[in-house]
């Protein structure tokens, strides 16, 4: 990896810790996404508060946030002599520091959000085609745990015929599914043990999306 690279893989990953769950809660006067609900610092768990537009809020600033770390590369990278691998690599990059942000003690979200930008940095197809698919699952069993796993697990399959096997888009999409499922180990679970919460619903354990 050259010094630019890794100097917009490391922008990338400062991108991605930038907790907005958090920042919008305290920008709010709300209280600590992580010291209610599931802990987890994302716009589900944000909506458990009953604060709405947080929410929404929060969706908005973490899906932004992976498109702008891909954009960037995109977009600046080509005059740095880097292409496709570079903006993969600052893909992945955000989606880390989104779920490990060096910001907030390493402590993150679970990348769904962010991830949906990171395909739309890809692709505008791509991230219609894994949007779709959790809001379908999402309208139909509002679980959005399930619907983040069956929307990620999908990913890589739309991958392969939108962006084409070939493409290092692929690999990072396969990449992507991987570090969100490995995200919701806990939600698996539950989900299996069929004590998984509803979308809007109320936790009050550490486990839930």
């Amino acid at each position: 990896m050259t010094t630019t690279a890794f100097a917009f893989v490391v922008a990338a990953y400062l991108i991605g810790s930038l907790s907005f769950a958090v920042i919008v809660s305290k920008a709010m006067g709300m209280a600590d996404p992580r010291s209610y609900g599931s802990g987890n610092p994302g716009a589900t768990n944000v909506l458990r508060s009953g604060k709405k537009l947080a929410a929404a809020l929060t969706l908005l600033g973490d899906g932004v946030k992976g498109w702008v770390a891909v954009a960037l590369t995109a977009w600046f990278g080509p005059q740095y002599g880097l292409g496709e691998q570079a903006i993969a690599m600052s893909a992945l990059a955000v989606l880390i520091g989104h779920m490990w942000p060096v910001f907030f003690g390493f402590k993150g979200g679970k990348g769904v959000a962010t991830a949906v930008g990171v395909l739309l940095g890809f692709s505008p197809w791509l991230a219609l085609a894994a949007l779709a698919t959790w809001l379908f699952v999402a309208f139909v069993l509002k679980i959005s745990s399930l619907s983040a796993l069956i929307a990620c697990v999908l990913t890589p399959v739309y991958a392969y015929f939108i962006v084409g096997p070939q493409s290092v888009y692929f690999g990072s999409c396969i990449v992507i599914a991987i570090l969100v499922v490995h995200r919701h180990k806990s939600n698996l679970i539950k989900l299996l043990t069929g004590q998984e919460d509803k979308i809007g619903g109320k936790s009050s354990d550490k486990s839930s999306s």
